[in-house]
């Protein structure tokens, strides 16, 4: 079995735990992207028509797209990490697979409304048409809980964002959330974690006052377009200046040197010392759901034990 397989595997596994009311016993990005994990932006139309376009904006994380070099448009801004265009035809295969292993998953619950002042457990969350969401959504949880929301569960529905939040308590990771769209993603001056999967173009547009806030991943079947945006890369500390082998969601590839890159400082993967979200050397060999980090172990409870005395 390939690792992108295993990778699925252990995908429809944590969604049949969140089904039963438990936590998943790994801290893990929600999807199973395989060599697409390596993007925090990437723009996967298909016939080499990928676009992103970064004005007065900031990414922290590397970008990706499906058309040439120039198909990556910057105009007052900075990139943080690695660009690559045109992206590799396995990096297109993995983001789809993705992309339909979400669509067949099912719904634990189905919501309307704007979910302002809303707070969500665990879960698989669907809209059967569009979502027109507002004000703050809170999601609490054990930080190695995983939430999906899917929008257009019926085959039709964008995500559209005015003003809204996502808070993650409990030290949630921003890559533990995934936000599928079956059509086009739009979000204007909102403070938005989680990583977006959309079937059509995704767009972040921050307000007249102050720079919108992206922390995650976007992931499109269609164009990518931040203006007056601030996109970091899942966590603050991930991915500036990181080879494009790394993950994508919390660690940096392990030919990272920037100063947004996990280093072994922030690495101390020693039993019993608990996650510390990263990776060093890429050791899980691509499966977001094998890392060596501890397996979910923290202090008093290592998630693995053993080895060479």
């Amino acid at each position: 079995m390939t690792n992108q397989k295993m990778s699925l595997s252990a995908f429809l596994l944590a969604i049949a735990t969140l089904a039963v009311g438990a936590y998943p016993a790994f801290a893990a990005p929600a999807s199973p992207l395989g060599t697409a994990s390596s993007f925090a932006v990437l723009s996967a139309a298909p016939a080499v028509g990928g676009a992103v376009t970064c004005t007065d904006s900031t990414i922290t994380g590397n970008v990706g797209s499906s058309g040439a070099a120039a198909s990556v448009v910057q105009t007052g801004c900075p990139i943080t990490g690695v660009v690559t265009a045109p992206v590799s035809a396995q990096v297109l295969t993995d983001f789809n697979d993705a992309y339909a292993a979400i669509a067949a998953t099912s719904c634990d619950e189905t919501l309307t409304g704007t979910l302002a002042g809303v707070t969500l457990a665990p879960g698989v969350y669907c809209f059967d048409a569009a979502a027109t969401l507002t004000g703050t959504l809170t999601l609490a949880g054990d930080p190695s809980a995983v939430w999906i929301f899917k929008i257009g569960t019926s085959g039709t529905g964008a995500l559209t964002g005015t003003n809204f939040s996502v808070v993650l308590a409990n030290g949630v990771p921003a890559c533990n959330v995934t936000w599928w769209v079956a059509q086009a993603a739009t979000l204007t001056d909102s403070n938005f974690k989680g990583s977006i999967l959309a079937g059509a173009a995704i767009s972040a547009t921050g307000g007249p006052t102050a720079k919108g806030t992206f922390e995650g991943q976007a992931l499109a079947k269609a164009a990518v377009t931040f203006t007056n945006e601030a996109f970091v890369g899942c966590s603050g500390d991930n991915q500036g200046g990181g080879h494009h082998d790394g993950d994508g969601c919390g660690h940096g590839g392990h030919h990272g040197s920037g100063h947004h890159g996990k280093d072994k400082h922030n690495c101390n993967q020693g039993v019993g010392n608990g996650r510390e979200g990263c990776d060093p050397g890429n050791s899980n060999h691509g499966n977001p759901f094998g890392s060596n980090d501890e397996q979910g172990g923290m202090p008093g409870n290592p998630g693995r034990k053993g080895g060479k005395k």
